[in-house]
């Protein structure tokens, strides 16, 4: 049977009505997904990249073309359809974190496992091996305002990655982070990419932070203007061995 692309966007266009006028924000992106990819989307402010995320999250839907999320379009899917295949298949990490503040990490990193309908004993036991996966069994009592940053991002990846999804799309994950912190944060996503085999794709304005993945995406006005996929394919097609 063949498996489907973990996320598939066909002609993506989002358009945004502010104060009467309409103001794209993607126009015509098409890219997939596979299952296990390492992608990196690259871009300077106001490129789209931030609203791509939100689209290949199923966060919003386009105002025109086809996206589908593990093998589902997504047009025409109720609000509570469109939440259940974002739990069951995309985990989201944050530049800001988005830790609740007088909960724990143990809790926290369980959150995503109440709108699975699991017990509380359950959700708790699955947020502490997620927890000790990220190092951080010895901080499960912890409240994020006893961590430092670099343990409250590791916070969100366990979190995101508790509901074992498919895909973890993170923006701008050490934006708030110093430059070793921030490299362990990306040793970590990397870690997870390859034992795991979780698609990790990553949205950075850093050039550095982007050349770290397999592949890199280069997005300008709405547009994907350049994607190292596409030039391993050429060079496959010609017969050369991509460098």
């Amino acid at each position: 049977m063949t498996q489907h692309a973990a996320i598939e966007a066909i002609d993506v266009a989002r358009t945004y009505a502010l104060d009467g006028v309409s103001v794209p924000a993607l126009r015509g992106v098409t890219l997939t997904i596979a299952h296990g990819e390492h992608v990196a989307v690259v871009g300077p402010s106001g490129s789209g990249k931030s609203t791509l995320m939100h689209l290949l999250g199923g966060l919003d839907q386009p105002t025109s073309g086809r996206l589908r999320i593990g093998g589902r379009d997504v047009a025409g899917l109720t609000a509570a359809e469109m939440a259940h295949l974002r739990n069951a298949t995309i985990g989201f990490v944050f530049q800001s974190f988005h830790l609740l503040s007088r909960t724990s990490a143990l809790d926290n990193v369980a959150l995503p496992l109440v709108y699975r309908g699991l017990g509380a004993r359950e959700r708790r036991e699955q947020a502490a091996r997620m927890l000790e996966r990220v190092g951080l069994s010895h901080r499960i009592g912890h409240r994020p305002n006893q961590l430092s940053g670099g343990e409250q991002q590791r916070v969100a990846i366990a979190r995101a990655l508790v509901t074992e999804p498919a895909v973890l799309l993170a923006d701008e994950p050490t934006g708030n982070l110093d430059q070793a912190t921030g490299a362990a944060v990306l040793e970590l996503l990397e870690q997870l990419n390859t034992a795991e085999g979780v698609a990790v794709v990553l949205v950075t304005h850093d050039r550095e932070v982007a050349a770290r993945a397999r592949r890199q995406i280069t997005m300008r006005d709405g547009r994907v203007v350049s994607d190292t996929a596409d030039d391993a394919e050429t060079a496959s097609d010609a017969g050369e061995v991509p460098r």
